[in-house]
C-alpha cells in the first residue's frame, strides 16, 4: 500500500509532497514524544541526515508536511527517505550529546549545514600514520576516525606562516613520501627531520613531538611553553647542555610566534571564544575569535545556509557543530556570542560536561566584551560582503554568457576542452569544469589520445577533440537510446547520493579554436545523436572571436565584456591543464626510452629501478653497488646499466 497526499496518524493529518510507504507510514505512527535522536536512512539502509528533538514525534512528521519553507536540499533528503530509526533518551541534553557523537561517527551526507570546506583550509595531523603527517587542506576527507582537523582558517597566509615556524622549530616529517629508499635526505642532515623514512626515532617518540605541536593549533602556547621550560631545567640539571639549548630555541622561537599577533586583551587570566554572525537572505558568514592568554591566536570562519532561519539558530547551530568536532582541550571556558541563543543553558551544560570544567555561554550587554563581539562581527560583515560581491559578479559574468550565446539558462555547469602535444607526440586532451564561474577541479579529466592516426610527425587536432567528444559523451549517448526521461536525466540535481554517474551533463561546452574545431566537434555529436542537446561554442585564440555552430562569422562581441573574460578563464585553464599532462607524459616516456636502450632490461626492471631512484639522472650517477640493492636487478644487470652509462670505463 502507498499513501498518496495525506495519513491519519495519531488522529493527526499529515500532508505530504512524496510518496511514503507502508513501513514508513508504520513507523511514523509509532513515534514517541519523548526527547532523543532520530537517523533517517535511504533504500541501501545508509545514514541521510541525523537529528535530536525534545519531541521527536513531532519533529519527524514536520518533515512530511507541505512548507513553503523547505529548502531542496531537505526535500532531496525527504525524497530518499525509507527508513527511520529513533533513540530516545531521557532528556534533552543527552540528546545534544548523543547526536554529536553519531555525526561525528557516521559523517551523515545531509548533516553538512556549513560549506566550509569550499571556502576556508584546515590543518589537518594524520594521527592514524605511523609518523603523522602535518597539511594543509580544503578538504575535511575524513580518511581515518584518528586523524583531526583544525580550524578552517580564515588567514590562509598566516596559517601557512604559522606551519612554516612550525617546522622550523620542530623536527618533523617534511615530505608525505621518503626521497630514498636506504638513506635519508638533507632535511635530516640540517636538524628539520628526525628521519622517519629510514625509522631513526621511534613511532612513540615521533608522536610527543606531534602532541607538542598539536598544543599550538589547540591554542595552548603557554601551557606548552611551561612544559617545554620544565624539559629544558631537567636537561640542565642532567648537564645535557645541548638538548637543553634546543628546547630554550623552540622557547623562544614560540615567543616570536605568539608576539606577532598584535590584537591583545587587558584580561589575559580566562580563555575566550568570540562569535559573531552577519547574514542575508540566502548565507550567514560566522567568524570565531580565539583568545588565549590575552592574544588573538586563531580567527576561524564559516559559511552557512540561512535562508528562511533567524540568526539566533544558526549560530547555536554552528556552535554544536563546531565544538562537536574539536578535543575538549580547545574548548573555551567563556564563550561569548552575538546573541542570547534559544538553549543557551543546555549548550552551556553540554560543553562543560564535555571539557569537563566550566563553560560560560554569555552575550555581553556592554564593556570590553561586548566591544569583542562587535568587533568580530564587523569582520563577518566584511567577509560576507566580500563573498557576496564574489557571487554576484560570476553570477553577472554567467547572465552576460547567457545573453551573448542566447541560452534559455544560466550556464552553471560549463566544460572547456583542449588538445596538447609537439608535433603529434604524446598528445592528450583535457577537459576542466567551471560551477557558477568558478574551477571545480574536483571534476576535471585527462585524456591519453589513443587514435594510430595521430603519432610522432602527424598531428590532427580536429580527429583528437572528436575523440576526446566520443568518450566523455559515450555513455549519455547510451542513456539517450534506452531512456524515455532523457530531458530529466540530463537535469537532475547533483548529488554525491547517485551513484549512477548521470549527474554531470553541461550547460555548456567551449572548445579551444576556431570553426575547424568546432565542426570535428558537431561531427562527434552527431554520430552520437547528442548534437541538439549540447550547447556548444568555440573560442579562437587570435581575435578571442566566438563561433558558434552553422554560423561562418563569429559573434558580435566586446573582448572585455563579463561573459568573453569567462570564456576566456575557461579556455586558459583547459590549456594549462593540457599541456600540464603533456609535460608529465613526454618527461615519463623519455625517461623510459633512454632505460629501455640497455640490453636486458625489461619493462619490469626499468620500473623497479626508477621506483628506486626516481629519476634517470640518479641512476647515471649510481655506483654499482647501487644499482645492486635495486629489488630484482641482480649484479650482472646492474653491472650492464653502470656501462652503458659510463662506456669509456669499460
Amino acid at each position: 500500500m502507498v499513501v498518496n497526499q495525506s495519513e491519519i496518524i495519531n488522529n493527526t493529518t499529515v500532508h505530504t509532497n512524496v510518496q511514503i510507504s507502508e513501513h514508513l507510514s508504520d513507523i511514523l505512527k509509532s513515534i514517541p514524544t519523548e526527547p532523543g535522536c532520530y537517523l533517517m536512512k535511504d533504500c541501501a539502509d545508509r545514514i541521510l541526515y541525523i537529528g535530536k528533538s525534545k519531541n521527536l514525534r513531532n519533529r519527524v512528521k514536520s518533515y512530511f508536511q507541505i512548507k513553503s519553507d523547505h529548502s531542496p536540499r531537505i526535500r532531496l533528503m525527504i525524497k530518499q527517505t525509507r527508513d527511520i530509526e529513533i533513540i530516545i533518551t531521557d532528556n534533552e541534553r543527552e540528546a545534544l550529546t548523543l547526536e554529536s557523537n553519531l555525526i561525528k561517527t557516521n559523517k551523515p551526507y545531509f548533516n553538512i549545514l556549513l560549506k566550509d570546506d569550499k571556502k576556508y583550509p584546515y590543518l589537518c595531523i594524520t594521527w592514524s600514520d605511523k609518523y603523522p603527517r602535518i597539511y594543509i587542506t580544503r578538504k575535511r576527507r575524513n580518511r581515518n576516525k584518528l586523524d583531526r582537523y583544525y580550524g578552517p582558517y580564515v588567514d590562509v597566509g598566516l596559517l601557512r606562516s604559522t606551519l612554516f615556524h612550525v617546522k622550523r622549530l620542530f623536527p618533523l616529517r617534511q615530505r608525505p613520501r621518503p626521497l630514498y629508499k636506504d638513506r635519508t635526505c638533507i632535511n635530516y642532515s640540517i636538524g628539520r627531520c628526525p628521519g622517519v623514512c629510514q625509522e631513526k626515532l621511534t613511532s612513540t617518540e615521533y608522536h610527543k613531538t606531534i602532541e607538542k605541536v598539536a598544543m599550538i593549533f589547540q591554542g595552548r602556547t603557554e601551557e606548552l611553553k611551561e612544559l617545554l621550560t620544565l624539559q629544558m631545567y631537567k636537561y640542565s640539571k642532567r648537564e645535557e647542555f645541548e638538548l637543553a639549548a634546543k628546547i630554550r630555541d623552540q622557547i623562544n622561537g614560540l615567543d616570536q610566534l605568539t608576539g606577532e599577533q598584535k590584537m591583545t586583551v587587558t584580561d589575559s587570566s580566562v580563555s575566550r571564544d568570540v562569535i559573531g554572525i552577519a547574514s542575508n537572505s540566502k548565507m550567514a558568514s560566522i567568524q570565531i575569535f580565539q583568545m588565549r592568554s590575552g592574544k588573538l591566536i586563531g580567527r576561524l570562519g564559516y559559511i552557512a545556509d540561512s535562508e528562511g532561519i533567524n540568526d539566533e539558530i544558526v549560530l547555536q547551530k554552528i556552535i554544536e557543530e563546531h565544538y562537536s568536532l574539536v578535543d575538549p582541550v580547545e574548548i573555551a571556558s567563556q564563550i561569548l556570542v552575538q546573541y542570547a541563543l534559544p538553549q543557551a543553558e543546555l549548550i552551556a551544560e553540554w560543553l562543560t560536561e564535555i571539557k569537563t570544567q566550566k563553560v560560560q555561554l554569555i552575550k555581553p550587554l556592554r564593556g570590553k566584551k561586548s566591544d569583542l563581539v562587535d568587533l568580530v562581527t564587523r569582520n563577518a560583515t566584511f567577509e560576507l560582503s566580500r563573498i557576496t560581491n564574489s557571487h554576484e559578479k560570476q553570477l553577472l559574468a554567467l547572465e552576460d554568457l547567457a545573453q551573448l550565446l542566447e541560452l534559455n539558462e544560466l550556464p552553471r555547469r560549463i566544460e572547456g576542452y583542449d588538445i596538447s602535444h609537439i608535433q603529434g607526440s604524446d598528445a592528450v586532451g583535457s577537459q576542466v569544469v567551471f560551477i557558477d564561474g568558478l574551477p571545480a577541479k574536483q571534476h576535471y579529466r585527462r585524456y591519453n589520445i589513443k587514435s594510430s592516426a595521430v603519432h610522432l610527425g602527424h598531428s590532427d587536432d580536429y580527429m583528437s577533440l572528436a575523440e576526446v567528444i566520443r568518450r566523455r559523451f559515450k555513455r549519455w549517448s547510451r542513456a539517450k537510446s534506452e531512456l524515455d526521461d532523457f530531458e530529466q536525466l540530463k537535469h537532475r540535481e547533483i548529488s554525491t547520493l547517485h551513484l549512477d554517474g548521470m549527474n554531470d551533463w553541461p550547460d555548456l561546452i567551449c572548445i579551444d579554436g576556431g570553426k575547424g574545431q568546432l565542426s570535428a566537434v558537431l561531427e562527434a555529436l552527431r554520430e552520437l545523436k547528442l548534437e541538439e542537446d549540447v550547447n556548444i561554442c568555440s573560442l579562437a585564440k587570435q581575435q578571442e572571436s566566438v563561433f558558434l555552430p552553422g554560423e561562418h562569422e563569429p559573434i558580435r562581441s566586446d573582448k572585455n565584456q563579463l561573459g568573453i573574460i569567462l570564456l576566456r578563464r575557461l579556455r586558459d585553464e583547459a590549456h594549462r591543464f593540457a599541456i600540464t599532462h603533456h609535460r608529465e607524459k613526454r618527461t615519463k616516456r623519455m625517461n623510459k626510452s633512454r632505460l629501455s636502450e640497455i640490453p636486458g632490461l625489461g619493462p619490469r626492471r626499468i620500473k623497479e629501478l626508477l621506483s628506486h631512484f626516481n629519476s634517470v639522472d640518479a641512476i647515471q650517477l649510481a655506483s654499482v653497488k647501487e644499482l645492486e640493492a635495486t629489488p630484482t636487478l641482480g649484479k650482472r644487470c646492474a653491472k650492464d646499466v653502470w656501462t652503458f652509462f659510463h662506456p669509456s670505463s669499460d
